[in-house]
């Protein structure tokens, strides 16, 4: 079950707008990806928890991505504790990430900042021998993976690092739209909420188009950084 990267999600669809392009250019080059939605985001305003499950598993399949979990926390209310740090540490343990992707520390939606230090710290309990778990009756060992990496959502953060995703701007959209109840569909005569707007996902592209340009590339997803990261060589940075 050893992944290379773990992305993290306090909805359905939060990895897919912030992060798909980065999973999707590693998937590419060969490295192994797992999802885990922390809740079925009940709490949404449009469709429903098991539709949203359903157009997770249809995301997941455009992406490439095998396993997706879901850790059934309670969406809007959960909070951080023991007891939901402890819910995410056999998720850690079962896949071994060497980087965790998460949700970003401040945002728009007040799941989202709750999630992220909730995780953050998950991936540093993981790493304590005596916190016990199981999974499937089988005892866990610990494991910390090497870095935690905070994926910029909605509110315009200062990145820490960006990805350049320009080759794979057109499956991410796919990818987000893959959530049909969520988004922009012209015969929907349902509420409107700010991600179901015409424009949102003109809004998605412009803030990778943002990103880009800052490194002189097309589109870019942006990171913010749980500590600092290093190289073995600077002409790595572009």
């Amino acid at each position: 079950m050893k992944v290379d990267i773990l992305a993290i999600g306090v909805h359905p669809d939060d990895v897919e707008l912030s992060c798909s392009g980065t999973l999707l250019k590693h998937i590419k080059s060969g490295h192994t990806v797992a999802i885990l939605d922390l809740t079925r985001g009940e709490l949404g305003t449009k469709g429903n928890a098991d539709l949203r499950m359903k157009e997770a598993k249809a995301a997941a399949d455009i992406m490439g991505v095998i396993y997706r979990e879901q850790a059934g926390l309670e969406d809007g209310f959960f909070q951080y504790s023991q007891e939901n740090i402890k819910a995410i540490i056999p998720y850690i343990r079962k896949f071994q990430p060497e980087i965790v992707l998460t949700n970003a520390p401040k945002d728009r939606h007040p799941d989202h900042g709750r999630a992220a230090k909730l995780t953050a710290d998950a991936c540093f309990y993981s790493g304590l021998i005596k916190i016990k778990t199981q999974w499937e009756g089988q005892d866990q060992e610990a494991w910390r993976p090497r870095a935690v990496y905070h994926y910029i959502q909605d509110d315009h953060l200062t990145p820490d690092f960006v990805v350049d995703i320009t080759s794979e701007i057109d499956q991410k959209i796919d990818a987000i739209m893959a959530y049909k109840s969520q988004f922009y569909n012209k015969n929907d005569d349902g509420p409107e909420t700010p991600i179901s707007q015409k424009n949102f996902i003109d809004s998605v592209k412009g803030k990778n188009a943002v990103f880009g340009r800052s490194i002189r590339v097309d589109f870019a997803e942006g990171f913010i950084c749980d500590r600092i990261p290093g190289i073995d060589n600077l002409m790595d940075l572009v």
